[in-house]
Parts: structure tokens; sequence; C-alpha cells
């Protein structure tokens, strides 16, 4: 099966008829009018990403400029490590793009 350009799908394989957690937001569509946003994920879904996730957390990017910021920084900061800082941007861009999504992942691992 052909997986290349289907971005997620191709990592977390067909969307399956089960259960999905919800989770609430805020939404801001215009300076003074304000809608609530309810984000569902699909079960399956979110069991089988938490599973990939926990037993291979290594994520890849192909960015030339941040590779090479990241290589400066490692080659004149004592200790500094590509993989704790990249990791620390990567969370703290994903919680504040898709706080909804981080949420629900949140409480389905400590659960």
């Amino acid at each position: 099966m052909k997986r290349l350009g289907k971005g997620l799908d191709a990592i977390l394989g067909e969307k399956s008829e089960v259960k999905t957690d919800t989770v609430k937001s805020d939404v801001v569509e215009s300076d003074s009018v304000k809608s609530e946003k309810v984000l569902s994920i699909d079960e399956g879904v979110l069991r089988k990403a938490i599973e990939e996730g926990e037993k291979n957390p290594r994520v890849a990017v192909w960015s030339p400029k941040s590779s090479i910021v990241l290589r400066i920084l490692k080659k004149t900061i004592p200790e500094f490590s590509i993989s704790d800082e990249a990791a620390e941007i990567l969370e703290n861009g994903l919680r504040n793009k898709y706080p909804e999504v981080w949420e629900i992942v949140e409480k389905k691992m400590r659960d």
C-alpha cells in the first residue's frame, strides 16, 4: 500500500469507527464573536498513536536552518543537547498550536 503524501494518515493508518474523546475549547472567530469548538478524536486512532509514540518516541524533521542553528548551539554551549532542545521547542509549539489535541493526549496518557 502506498502511504507517501498522506501525512499523518500514512502513519496512523485507516480511520476506524470507534468511540471518540472530545474536548471543548474557546475559539475566537472575530474580535467580538467567540464560539465553542468541539474536537473529537477517534479512540482507536488515539490509542494506536499513543502506543506507537511510547514505543518509538523519535520524531524526524527536514529543516536545514533548524539543523544549522542547533549544531552551532551544540558547538558553542557546553552540555547543550540538540535532542532536549528540539523536544522542548516542538512540545511547546504543539501545545500552543493544538491545545485541544494536546489536552486529549495528556488526559489519555494519565488514565
